[in-house]
């Protein structure tokens, strides 16, 4: 069984057909609209701050992104001076890698998607 959830999980992420802009901009929508709180080098930043702080980065990056796992990497994952990651503060949740906390809304925006189409 868990043999099988993996490779649905690859299936979705490999066949999703929505397109790197849609998914990068969702992902953006998704930091700006969060309830919960960014933290980037000890401070603390609400989603639209946050939002466009990786805006920003993605901006400076865009040359290096070919997918929204890039877009992650190098715009949402850690700060480039300090090399500390990106942690995300919800309410009543144990903090999370800004990384991983995107990842799982990517997976869940192509799953979304997939299903949409079907």
């Amino acid at each position: 069984m868990r043999k099988l959830k993996i490779f649905l999980m690859c299936f979705v992420t490999i066949n999703a057909s929505t397109s790197m802009d849609d998914e990068i901009q969702h992902l953006l929508q998704y930091v700006k609209t969060t309830k919960c709180q960014y933290e980037r080098n000890g401070s603390l930043h609400i989603g639209i701050e946050a939002e466009e702080h990786i805006n920003n980065k993605y901006k400076y990056y865009k040359d290096d992104v070919n997918n929204a796992e890039d877009f992650i990497k190098y715009a949402a994952t850690k700060s480039k001076f300090s090399g500390k990651y990106y942690q995300i503060i919800c309410p009543g949740e144990n903090p999370i890698k800004s990384e991983s906390w995107l990842l799982l809304e990517l997976n869940r925006y192509r799953k979304e998607f997939v299903l949409e189409k079907n």
